[in-house]
């Protein structure tokens, strides 16, 4: 069994969700055609980091949280082509950019480590 605690104190969750926050920023400021296309999946994908993280820390084993754990990185790896398209169709410059990429590879480098973790 799991016993995870409150998965706010989780460091990947904490950045997850500051990840959240800066993508919810930068879609705002998508053309608005693009905000209700490109800028709902990156907010979907954005807040589904950190609820997959917060969904795996309550379940029963460690092979359920790993499963949603497996889930977050998915939705890492889709922000990562989200901000290429993005910055590819000159929606956003690489320097806008910039704090969500770092956010971004943070937070995938905590979601592993915290798979990781459980493994042991």
């Amino acid at each position: 069994m799991v016993r995870v605690g409150d998965f706010r104190r989780l460091k990947a969750w904490q950045e997850a969700k500051r990840l959240a926050i800066l993508s919810r920023d930068l879609v705002r400021a998508l053309p608005r055609d693009e905000v209700f296309a490109l800028g709902a999946q990156w907010r979907r994908a954005a807040y589904s980091v950190a609820l997959n993280i917060a969904e795996g820390a309550a379940q029963s084993s460690v092979r359920q949280f790993r499963r949603y754990l497996e889930i977050a990185k998915g939705s890492l790896d889709e922000i990562e082509g989200v901000l290429e398209l993005v910055e590819g169709l000159g929606y956003h410059s690489a320097a806008k950019l910039e704090d969500v990429r770092l956010a971004r590879t943070h937070c995938a480098r905590l979601v592993i480590a915290l798979a990781r973790t459980l493994s042991r």
